[in-house]
């Protein structure tokens, strides 16, 4: 469904706040210094997931003060809908992979769907090692079989999050904190 710039301000609005700007700085921090006890000797590719990930993943790099190399990946199984659907790639990364530790960044760890078809991807293109960062993970029981990230910042309950480059139906991305929808506004 498309709406309006107008309807996604109302939802906005009337949104709950669940992490102020600086909650999800410290939680950066925190994600950081697990990822450079981690990675900081590895050469490690950062593959950001597009197009959510793109704040997380630069506001994560600013604090990871070691040699890396960054590429993106862009595979959705949304697109501006809330609901899921298949699997479409629409980029893959240029860098490769092979015997490579690739440290795959995305904004939210929901069911997974998408990222355990990335983290897959990685692993056939015969990377050493691949790791899953996510700035926020929903708390419930839909996650694909398996599936679990290496570095969380945040967890929220099982609600529509945008904000911090989480969308609500192609809008709200660039908000400084992570909101809620309020109930009313469900989809």
């Amino acid at each position: 469904m498309i709406i309006t710039p107008q309807q996604a301000f109302a939802v906005y609005q009337q949104s709950e706040c669940l992490f102020p700007p600086d909650a999800i700085a410290a939680a950066l921090d925190r994600m950081a210094q697990e990822i450079t006890v981690a990675l900081d000797d590895s050469n490690p590719l950062v593959l950001c997931v597009m197009t959510g990930a793109i704040i997380t993943t630069g506001h994560l790099l600013t604090r990871l003060d070691f040699p890396l190399q960054l590429d993106y990946l862009h595979a959705t199984r949304y697109g501006a809908q809330t609901r899921g659907g298949d699997i479409r790639w629409i980029a893959r990364p240029t860098s490769p992979l092979t015997d490579r530790t690739v440290l795959v960044v995305d904004d939210i760890l929901d069911e997974g769907h998408t990222l355990a078809a990335i983290l897959d991807y990685c692993r056939e293109q015969g990377a050493a090692a691949v790791q899953l960062a996510a700035l926020v993970e929903k708390r419930h029981q839909r996650k694909a079989p398996g599936l679990s990230a290496d570095y969380i910042g945040l967890e929220v309950d099982d609600r529509y999050v945008f904000g911090f480059g989480m969308d609500y139906k192609g809008y709200l991305r660039n908000l400084p904190g992570i909101h809620a929808v309020r109930e009313h506004h469900s989809d």
